[in-house]
């Protein structure tokens, strides 16, 4: 489980005096608590998963905003922090292997117009999980 060798990370870069790690990490650990809590459960891993994703959609939200608004500090930070989220996340899928999968929902649900794209989104996701809807979006557009 992703919590447990959490707590272990948190005590390394509390040794190495890593603030923005230990940050980063200690919110995460309260992000899965919170998550334990609403669902009442020790979480999965595939929880845990969905938990880190969301917390790093949260972290390009804001490096996002902070880029619009002229903060190249404030984004910058926040960038280090996502690239500490990203390492509990598996590797994302190709955009060509994507891209074919997008190609497959939409002949296999029969979409035809963009009313169709959340069954071509919502088959994509029974392949590829880990990708963002948005990003299955932005391809299901382009084709």
């Amino acid at each position: 489980m992703i919590a447990s060798k959490l707590q272990q990370m948190i005590g390394e870069a509390m040794k190495a005096h890593d603030a923005v790690r230990l940050s980063t990490l200690r919110m995460l650990s309260s992000a899965f608590n919170y998550a334990k809590i609403d669902l009442q459960h020790d979480l999965t891993e595939e929880e845990e998963l969905i938990v880190i994703r969301k917390q790093a959609k949260e972290r390009k939200d804001a490096i996002e905003a902070y880029t619009k608004a002229g903060l190249p500090e404030r984004a910058e930070s926040e960038n280090a922090e996502l690239k500490i989220l990203q390492e509990f996340l598996p590797p994302e899928m190709d955009e060509a292997e994507l891209l074919k999968l997008v190609e497959q929902a939409i002949i296999a649900t029969g979409a035809a117009s963009l009313a169709d794209m959340g069954k071509v989104i919502g088959s994509v996701k029974q392949f590829a999980p880990s990708v963002e809807g948005g990003k299955i979006a932005e391809l299901v557009n382009r084709n």
